[in-house]
């Protein structure tokens, strides 16, 4: 069975193994040079490349990898007799697997590469991504973390005309000078950490020399480093803009004066940063799906503790950024996006399409906003809750969510922490919804036989569903 099993893989045309290995990683593909001879030369013709230093082997095991015990890459070397077995670097690897490849066709290549791996050095990583973008390369994913690196990035990656993809993660690396800009198929850019000469002109420098992009990720871009920003690509259908880790570190004292889109074919966003003080421009005319997370400043959550806390106490305005996005089927609001809409918004805006609405509870703020969202939601058919502990409902605010219309309730029950209280609100959601027609608890703890009391209390009319989750 076995040599007909390596009879069927040899019998396979070149063209066709060639597309196996490329689903492998680099180091993988290579391995199997030890085959045969014909496997050592289809790594020549391998169209995609993605180098690790991290996975690299450790200099101590090295003489372990059997690249070295088949003498691919001439590691291996006899003196009186005796094969020794010689370590390479990182760079050495990368540097053969390039040469033995030459100028073949290629169209993937991801680098990543750390200081506290391998040593590599910019003299290396420079020629690489040089010999590379001559070869009709379509996707590129650059992960560099090296000190010391002054080396720009090659003016020809922003000239490129075949890159469709294009990631640029350059931590502590030089900014990038992007004075002529020319990426006519490119269709996906990812940026992370990266940094402009120009910084806000760069960045729209960049922009308009992309003229099919139609995904935009700007991962810690611009909210500690610019004062402005301007999003305007009219291809634009994916945007992401985040700043989350400031948030992690509780770093709430950076936000941008201005910031605008003019992005009209976008249908999906996910924008989470602090909340700008002005939003000159917001066009998402064809959003779809939207997942918010923005928040407030440490000077205005100062200002509100100061404040009288009344409902008409504002310390900042989103209504701008809101009717920009006003037209949303299905959204996402975090807790501090509740709090945003309590203290920075008013009024709140009308959603004509919003259909779907997921809610992230927030123990300093509850549901004050909930009312007049709901209002302003008259196509609203499913509210979801993410969890119930901090969910307090005023009376007053009963009154105005029992006239809703929404039709499917879901609530996520993570834990059993205080599940009676729990249980005691979806109690009152059940009492003050009528028109609910189907309530969805999904649960990640061993409580279904007290939430199965529920079911008494609903209305003939509304389904009870009790689905397990990890969540």
């Amino acid at each position: 069975m076995d040599s007909v099993s390596k009879d069927v893989i040899n019998d396979l045309p070149d063209e066709l193994l060639c597309h196996i290995l490329s689903f492998l990683t680099t180091k993988e593909a290579a391995s199997t040079s030890i085959l045969s001879r014909r496997w050592r030369n289809l790594l020549a013709f391998v169209p995609n490349l993605e180098f690790d230093d991290s996975v690299f082997l450790h200099p101590d095991k090295r003489v372990k990898n059997p690249l070295y015990e088949a003498g691919l890459f001439g590691f291996v070397y006899v003196v009186n007799n005796k094969r020794l077995k010689l370590s390479t670097s990182f760079v050495d690897f990368v540097d053969r697997i390039l040469d033995l490849q030459g100028n073949s066709a290629l169209d993937n290549f991801s680098l990543k590469v750390a200081d506290h791996h391998d040593p590599v050095d910019q003299d290396s990583v420079i020629p690489w991504i040089h010999k590379v973008l001559v070869r009709g390369l379509s996707d590129l994913r650059l992960v560099v973390d090296l000190k010391d690196w002054r080396s720009r990035l090659p003016k020809k990656i922003f000239l490129s005309e075949t890159l469709v993809k294009l990631t640029l993660q350059i931590r502590d690396g030089p900014s990038i000078n992007v004075k002529n800009v020319h990426l006519p198929k490119l269709k996906t850019l990812y940026l992370k950490s990266v940094l402009f000469d120009d910084r806000e002109l760069g960045f729209c420098k960049l922009l308009s020399g992309c003229y099919i992009l139609e995904e935009l990720v700007l991962d810690h871009i611009w909210s500690c480093f610019w004062d402005s920003c301007s999003v305007s690509v009219s291809t634009l259908k994916r945007l992401t803009s985040c700043c989350e880790n400031m948030k992690i570190c509780d770093v709430h004292d950076d936000n941008q004066y201005s910031v605008s889109f003019d992005t009209p074919n976008v249908v999906y966003l996910e924008y989470a940063e602090a909340i700008a003080t002005t939003y000159p421009k917001v066009n998402f005319a064809s959003l779809v799906e939207a997942k918010i997370d923005i928040w407030m400043t440490d000077d205005q959550i100062e200002a509100v503790g100061f404040g009288d806390n009344e409902e008409n106490f504002m310390v900042g305005n989103a209504a701008a950024f809101l009717v920009g996005i006003s037209n949303v089927r299905v959204l996402y609001l975090s807790s501090d996006s509740l709090e945003v809409l309590t203290y920075c918004c008013k009024p709140i805006t009308v959603f004509n399409n919003l259909t779907h609405l997921t809610i992230e509870s927030n123990p300093k703020v509850g549901l004050k906003p909930l009312p007049k969202l709901l209002k302003n939601s008259p196509k609203l058919e499913t509210l979801v809750f993410q969890d119930l502990l901090h969910i307090d409902i005023e009376a007053e605010e009963h009154v105005a969510i029992s006239s809703i219309s929404v039709k499917v309730l879901k609530i996520f029950i993570s834990d059993a922490e205080k599940i009676e209280k729990k249980i005691e609100k979806v109690k009152h959601f059940l009492e003050t919804m009528p028109n609910v027609q189907q309530l969805v608890l999904y649960y990640g703890v061993k409580v279904s036989s007290q939430l199965q009391m529920l079911s008494r209390l609903a209305s003939p009319k509304c389904k009870i569903h009790l689905i397990p989750s990890n969540l």
